[in-house]
């Protein structure tokens, strides 16, 4: 029988305990990223009929057609991007909000840029809802980056490109990191991470993963 009454304080408490368990399973291991990720409660970016799988390590479908990545992915990607305290970042695909929040526990500055309105206002109304002052959200055509707010030491694409974006490689840093997925179908994506050096660039391949495309221009919303 339905109660109606509030999830129990232990119950709840034990759900994110296994959330933190399953992180570290699947290989993220940094301790700066797992208790950035215990801080940023992901049950503030979901919304209706999938909020009671808030703490299950999996992707979730949100508004305008995007989804808020399954954790255990953001957790390796932040850990690939080797975030440090005095770095600015720059997030191509604000989506939910939920990534940039995690950054922002670990970066100076974040800016986040995504092609679709809606996502950008919700986005921002959960940023000041949490206190998150260290965050700019842009609604533009994130392949294009942000020049005039670079270069950055950090960049993390959370939508598929072909390649990395050129605009995005020459906003970076020397000595910078970007993590990027890259492929040409939603069914064949590698995760890259490119270190920008002195003379060219380092490309490791780091996993297989699964994103929407990276799409130029607005979104219509």
């Amino acid at each position: 029988m339905t109660t109606g009454m509030p999830e129990d304080a232990d119950d709840l408490a034990e759900r994110k305990m296994r959330f933190l368990f399953a992180l570290r399973s699947k290989g993220v291991t940094d301790a700066r990223v797992l208790t950035a990720m215990e801080r940023v409660d992901r049950g503030h970016f979901i919304k209706g009929l999938f909020a009671d799988r808030t703490y299950e390590d999996m992707p979730l479908p949100i508004a305008c057609g995007q989804t808020i990545s399954q954790p255990s992915v953001v957790g390796l990607m932040t850990q690939a991007l080797n975030v440090q305290p005095r770095d600015t970042v720059l997030e191509v695909g604000t989506g939910s909000g939920y990534q940039a929040a995690i950054l922002a526990q670990l970066a100076r500055r974040v800016y986040t840029v995504d092609r679709h309105r809606r996502l950008v206002r919700e986005a921002s109304e959960v940023f000041r809802a949490l206190n998150l002052t260290n965050i700019t959200v842009f609604a533009a055509d994130g392949s294009f980056g942000l020049p005039d707010q670079g270069p950055f030491d950090r960049i993390l694409v959370t939508a598929a490109a072909e390649d990395p974006p050129g605009p995005l490689l020459a906003q970076m840093k020397i000595g910078g990191i970007m993590v990027v997925p890259v492929g040409q179908s939603d069914a064949v994506q590698s995760l890259i991470k490119v270190t920008r050096l002195e003379k060219g660039y380092d490309y490791e391949e780091l996993r297989p993963v699964r994103f929407v495309p990276l799409i130029e221009g607005l979104g219509a919303d």
